[in-house]
């Protein structure tokens, strides 16, 4: 039988992926598909602000994804992927995707408290990883 938590682990996977994409499109909509297609050697940047959003929110995805993944990996192979570490791992997933549109959108108060969620839950995991 499949983890919860390991569904999760899937489901970041998908995210990064979604985050990658978006950034992608975005950029390439304002640059154009030969830019896209091309080297980018001219070291062109997207400067609109959707682009600019989608950059920094995959960007923020990053500094914490690799954490979430070793505290996921460690969970697993510790035989604690219950409790508070799936819980932790739940409120992650669910901040992380409730930020996308929050910080598309600009909104930056409750921007900030998803992403204070998110670092609650990978706190969540970390304790149950020592406890």
């Amino acid at each position: 039988m499949t983890s919860s938590l390991a569904i999760i682990v899937v489901a970041s996977v998908a995210l990064l992926a979604f985050h990658i994409a978006l950034q992608g499109i975005a950029a390439t909509l304002e640059l154009g598909s030969r830019w896209n297609a091309g080297p980018r050697d001219e070291n062109l940047k997207p400067e609109g602000v959707i682009a600019g959003r989608a950059e920094r929110a995959l960007r923020n995805y990053l500094e914490t994804f690799p954490a979430f993944g070793l505290l996921a990996a460690t969970l697993l192979v510790l035989g604690r992927a219950d409790g508070w570490g799936q819980l932790g791992a739940v409120v992650w997933i669910a901040a992380r995707i409730v930020y996308v549109p929050l910080y598309l959108a600009g909104i930056p108060y409750l921007r900030s408290l998803a992403w204070i969620a998110a670092a609650l839950g990978l706190t969540m995991m970390a304790w149950r990883v020592l406890v």
